[in-house]
C-alpha cells in the first residue's frame, strides 16, 4: 500500500470566502471536506468537485481544486462523464437534499446501480433553502413550510435505505454539528472503492426551524461506538430506517464489489484522457465493411 502523506487543510481553500447565511452546518461541510480530502493526501490537482444548484451546491467554488458547477439536479450525470473520461481524479459530487433526491434522484439511482467509483455527499437540510424555505423530499410529515402551510401531506424520503436497496456500496449518515467524525466519514467515503454516499445533517438555520442544531445533538449516537457490523444488509438495511429519540450516525452499510470501470473494457489501458484517439487503419476498414 502506497504511504499517504497528509497535506495541509490550508491548501484547499479557495480564492472566494463562503457566502452562506451565519451558522448554516454547509460551512462544516466545507471543512470537512478539505479536511478529508488533505488526510488522504489528494492534491488539488487529483480532486474533482462537481455540484448542481442550491445553496450546498455553490461549494466547488470555495475549495481550490477542479470543480464543476452543473444544472440542477444534474450533478451527477455531469460528474460521471468527468469521471469516466479521467478516472485518475478523485470526483466527489456535492448538493443539497432537494438538489441530489427531488430533481436528480433518477439519475442517483442509475449512478449506485452501476456502483461508480464517486462519492456523494448530500447536505440535507430537509429544506428547499436557496428559494427561501419549501418543503423538500427529506422534509417530515405535517411540518409547516412556505409551499405547506398547513403541514406537509407527504411522507419523506429515506435515503440510507434508498441507496441500500439501490445498489450503493458504501452509505453513511453525518452531523455537520459533529466535525471531526463528519470528516472522517468522508475520507472514509472518498477512499472507498466504489458508490459512497454521505448523507449530512446540515442544518437551515434561516428556513428550518424544526430540524435544528438542538434537535440533532439530542438525538445523534455514533454506530463506533456500538461495534457496528456494517457488513451486514439487512441489518444495515434495518438501522437505516431508525429515527425519531435516537438517530444514527457512521457508516450505516458497506460491501465490496466490482465497479462499472472494472467491468468496463475502455479503461483497462487506464484513464480515456492519456488514451490514444488513434484507430488502427485495419479496424477502420473492417468497420466500413461492415457497414456496406
Amino acid at each position: 500500500m502506497a504511504t499517504v502523506i497528509e497535506l495541509p487543510v490550508e491548501l484547499f481553500k479557495g480564492p472566494v470566502d463562503p457566502d452562506w447565511c451565519p451558522g448554516c452546518g454547509d460551512f462544516a461541510v466545507l471543512k470537512g471536506v478539505q479536511t478529508a480530502a488533505a488526510k488522504l493526501g489528494i492534491t488539488p490537482e487529483n480532486l474533482l468537485v462537481v455540484s448542481g444548484i442550491g445553496c450546498s451546491s455553490n461549494l466547488p467554488g470555495f475549495l481550490h481544486a477542479y470543480g464543476i458547477h452543473s444544472l440542477h439536479g444534474r450533478a451527477v450525470p455531469v460528474a460521471t462523464g468527468a469521471h469516466l473520461a479521467n478516472t485518475d481524479l478523485k470526483c466527489v459530487i456535492t448538493g443539497g437534499d432537494g438538489d441530489g433526491y427531488g430533481i436528480g434522484i433518477g439519475h442517483l439511482l442509475h449512478a449506485m446501480r452501476r456502483n461508480l467509483d464517486v462519492t456523494y455527499i448530500v447536505m440535507d437540510n430537509q429544506i428547499y433553502g436557496l428559494t427561501t424555505g419549501q418543503t423538500s423530499p427529506t422534509t417530515g410529515t405535517g411540518q409547516k413550510t412556505k409551499s405547506t402551510p398547513l403541514g406537509n401531506h407527504e411522507n419523506p424520503l429515506n435515503p440510507l435505505a434508498l441507496a441500500i436497496t439501490a445498489g450503493a456500496t458504501f452509505v453513511a449518515r453525518a452531523f455537520s454539528g459533529e466535525p471531526k467524525h463528519m470528516a472522517d466519514t468522508i475520507a472514509a467515503a472518498i477512499e472507498h472503492k466504489g458508490f459512497s454516499l454521505v448523507d449530512i445533517f446540515s442544518p437551515c438555520v434561516t428556513y428550518n426551524k424544526v430540524n435544528t442544531y438542538p434537535f440533532f445533538k439530542e438525538r445523534v449516537y455514533k454506530l463506533e461506538d456500538e461495534n457496528w457490523d456494517r457488513t451486514d444488509f439487512h441489518a444495515s438495511l434495518a438501522k437505516a430506517f431508525e429515527w425519531g429519540d435516537k438517530i444514527p450516525l457512521g457508516v450505516v452499510y458497506e460491501t465490496d464489489m466490482p465497479t462499472y470501470e472494472d467491468s468496463e473494457l475502455a479503461f483497462k489501458k487506464g484513464a480515456l484522457v492519456k488514451q490514444s484517439l488513434k484507430t488502427d487503419p485495419k479496424v477502420w476498414a473492417h468497420i466500413v465493411e461492415e457497414m456496406i
